[in-house]
């Protein structure tokens, strides 16, 4: 395994992170031996959220960080651990956003579900626009001095909400994000245009999810037939994208690389998709979701080895035919 600094600090984590969005997984003890496999790989850095559970579209809010809690009793003081807010985890009119109300509690409810004091990076899940800023940061910068995380991260901000938020930080006083989260693959490289220049001037951390493309970008899924039954491309949501845009000629034409590129260096197209997202020096870490045992050995295998700078410039330049605004989540 491979560890960097993240962000501005001297944090070190895997580049690869573990994400407990479990999403085809409803067996609890399945899921912390995933976790567990995980941690035997090397991997330190561990991706949560109040919102994420076993099953599909989480059916079991917040029984990810149950099952993490598990796990933690044996290697707290080894890991990295993110877990985050703003989702909706109820009914109420308080149980979503980023309110000084629902940080607050949601931040004991998480430590309370995870059966620690603390948590490493508390991450903003999503942008609020229903709450003013000043008052969710000083919120947060209030969880960091209480102990109760260490540093805080965004997720799912466009580029001016990452700005927007440095600034405001600044001008209050309050500790820099250390990092955010978006989602970055192949068929997604929306990053590129404004995330990496700011990523590159103001030097804050990047975890990438979604690196598979939901497993359209795994090896499991040929175009031109249906997916695997079983798969989860082939479930929900992700099935409906597959009818209604994934046949276009730049999905073709990029699988058909990324597999002659993963052949010639003896890889899986799962590992050689996420060692493309992990080529590029703006990111830090890619988040993986894994399901099994098998899904984080073979994520492993994605780190300690490297794509040629000729095979990302084949692999850029046939992903690069989406069109615009074009994305599988």
């Amino acid at each position: 395994m491979e560890y960097v600094e993240l962000g501005r600090s001297g944090l070190r984590v895997s580049r690869l992170a573990c994400g407990l969005g479990f999403r085809g997984q409803e067996d609890a003890g399945e899921a912390e031996r995933a976790i567990e496999r995980a941690v035997e790989l090397g991997i330190n850095f561990i991706d949560c959220a109040n919102v994420y559970g076993l099953g599909d579209e989480h059916k079991v809010r917040g029984t990810s960080e149950q099952v993490l809690a598990r796990v933690l009793k044996r290697h707290r003081d080894d890991l990295v651990v993110t877990s985050k807010v703003a989702g909706r985890i109820g009914e109420g009119p308080n149980d979503g956003g980023l309110s000084r109300y629902h940080i607050l509690r949601e931040i004991d409810r998480t430590l309370a579900r995870l059966e620690t004091d603390h948590i490493d990076i508390y991450i903003l899940h999503a942008w609020d626009d229903r709450t003013p800023l000043e008052e969710t940061l000083r919120a947060i910068d209030d969880v960091v001095r209480a102990g109760k995380t260490r540093y805080m991260g965004v997720s799912n901000f466009q580029a001016w909400q990452v700005l927007k938020t440095l600034w405001t930080q600044d001008r209050l006083g309050l500790d820099p994000l250390l990092c955010i989260q978006n989602r970055y693959h192949l068929l997604d490289r929306q990053l590129e245009r404004q995330i990496w220049p700011a990523q590159r001037d103001q030097g804050f951390g990047v975890m990438t999810h979604s690196p598979l493309a939901v497993g359209l970008l795994s090896g499991a899924y040929t175009p031109g037939h249906p997916p695997p039954t079983g798969v989860l491309y082939a479930r929900g949501r992700a099935g409906e994208l597959e009818k209604e845009r994934d046949l276009e000629e730049a999905v073709p034409r990029t699988l058909a690389i990324l597999r002659e590129v993963a052949d010639a260096h003896g890889r899986t197209m799962a590992q050689t998709a996420i060692n493309w997202v992990l080529s590029h020096p703006e990111v830090t870490a890619a988040v993986t979701g894994g399901d099994t045992v098998a899904h984080m050995e073979e994520n492993a295998g994605a780190v300690g080895w490297s794509i040629t700078p000729e095979d990302r410039a084949r692999l850029d330049e046939a992903s690069a035919g989406r069109r615009p605004g074009s994305t599988v989540t």
